[in-house]
C-alpha cells in the first residue's frame, strides 16, 4: 500500500459522517473518499460531487475499491456492521464506543486476526488542542509527582436528544457513559495506563430520561496518584476541564478546543485558522521552588488536529508504524464503561 491512496467508505453521513470524517478524508493527500451510505437523504454529493452514495452497508462493503470503512453508525451496530467490514475484506476505523461489551470487543479482535484486517479506534479527543497542552505539562515533569487528576467533559442538555439510539434503555451502549465517557477514559488510559482499580457511579437527573445523564469514575494508580473522571447533561457552568496537581505545582485549562464547532460550521481542517484557540484560553501553571515562592505562567496553547488520528491509519497501513490507541486501551475502556455501579 506504499505511496498509494487509501480508498475509504463512510457507513453514515450524518453529523459524524459529515463532520468529523469526510473532512478529512477528502483534505488528506493520502486518502482518497469513494463513498457513503444514505439511507434516505441524498446530500453528500453536494459537498463532494464525485462521490458514490450508496443505500445500504451491504453495497458499501461489496464495492472492490474500497480498502478502509469507517463504522460511524448507531452505537449498538458497531459490532454487527465493523464485523461485516473485516469479513468483506475492508480495514475498520471505528467510532467510539467500539462495541458494548468485551466479550463482543475479544470476537472483533479475533475476526481482525482471521481476516488479517486490522482495526483503528476513533479516538479523537486525543487531539484536542486542550488535552495536547495538558499532556505536556504532565510530561514535562514540572508538576513533580502527581497527586491528583480530574478530567470533566460537562454540558447543558436538559431536554431528551433526538437520537434514539442515546435515549433509549433496551440499549446497552445508550446514555451519557458510553457516549463522553469513552473520551476522557481514554485520555486518562492514554496518559497513565491502566488503573490498579477503580470505582463508577452513575446517575439519572433529566425529567424523563431512561438514560444515565451523569457519570464518575475514580481511578486509583501506583505511588498515590487519584484520577477522577465526570460528565454531566445537567452543568450550566462548567468547571475546568481539567485539573492536575502535583507535589511542586498544578496546570487548570479550560475545555476550549475549537475544532468541532468549526468543522459545523464548514470550516476544513486544511485552513490555517482551524484549530487555533482563540486568544485568552491559554491554560494556567503554577508552580512552586525549593523556596516555596509561587511561579505562575500560561504556556502556549497546541493547535488542536484531528488530522494526526488519521495520519496515524496512514503510516500503520503504508509503513507498518504502530498506531497509537491500542487494542490494550480499548480493552480496559470497555471494561471500565461496562462495569456496574459501585454505589
Amino acid at each position: 500500500m506504499k505511496n498509494t491512496k487509501i480508498n475509504t467508505g463512510i457507513l453514515s453521513f450524518g453529523m459524524s459522517g459529515r463532520v468529523f470524517h469526510a473532512p478529512f478524508i477528502h483534505c488528506n493527500p493520502h486518502f482518497n473518499l469513494v463513498a457513503v451510505v444514505e439511507r434516505t437523504q441524498k446530500i453528500a454529493q453536494e459537498l463532494y460531487p464525485e462521490i458514490k452514495s450508496y443505500d445500504t452497508v451491504d453495497q458499501l462493503l461489496a464495492d472492490d475499491t474500497i480498502t478502509l470503512v469507517i463504522v460511524n453508525t448507531p452505537n449498538h451496530t458497531h459490532f454487527e456492521f465493523a464485523t461485516a467490514a473485516l469479513k468483506a475484506g475492508k480495514h475498520v476505523l471505528v467510532e467510539k464506543p467500539v462495541v458494548e461489551n468485551v466479550a463482543q470487543f475479544n470476537q472483533l479482535c479475533e475476526t481482525s486476526k482471521k481476516t488479517g484486517k486490522r482495526i483503528f479506534f476513533y479516538q479523537n479527543r486525543r487531539y484536542d488542542s486542550h488535552f495536547l497542552d495538558v499532556k505536556k505539562v504532565i510530561e514535562s515533569g514540572d508538576l513533580g509527582k502527581l497527586t491528583e487528576v480530574s478530567f470533566r467533559f460537562d454540558r447543558y442538555k436538559i431536554e431528551l436528544g433526538q437520537k434514539y439510539f442515546k435515549e433509549n434503555n433496551q440499549y446497552i451502549s445508550s446514555g451519557l457513559t458510553y457516549d463522553l465517557g469513552p473520551h476522557i477514559i481514554d485520555q486518562a488510559i492514554s496518559l497513565f495506563g491502566k488503573p490498579l482499580k477503580f470505582s463508577k457511579t452513575t446517575a439519572v437527573n433529566r425529567p424523563g430520561s431512561q438514560v444515565a445523564d451523569y457519570f464518575h469514575y475514580h481511578l486509583r494508580y501506583p505511588d498515590e496518584l487519584n484520577v477522577f473522571l465526570t460528565g454531566s447533561l445537567a452543568v450550566a457552568e462548567p468547571f475546568p476541564a481539567f485539573i492536575v496537581h502535583g507535589t511542586k505545582g498544578s496546570f487548570i485549562k479550560t475545555m476550549a478546543d475549537v475544532q468541532e464547532q468549526q468543522l459545523i460550521d464548514g470550516m476544513l481542517p486544511d485552513n490555517p485558522a482551524y484549530g487555533v484557540e482563540p486568544n485568552g484560553s491559554a491554560g494556567k501553571l503554577v508552580t512552586v521552588d525549593s523556596t516555596n515562592q509561587k511561579h505562575i505562567s500560561y504556556p502556549a496553547p497546541h493547535k488542536g488536529d484531528y488530522n494526526l488520528l488519521f495520519n496515524a491509519i496512514y503510516e500503520n497501513l503504508a509503513h507498518d508504524v504502530e498506531y497509537p490507541i491500542t487494542i490494550d486501551h480499548i480493552r480496559w475502556q470497555i471494561e471500565m464503561l461496562s462495569a456496574d455501579d459501585n454505589l
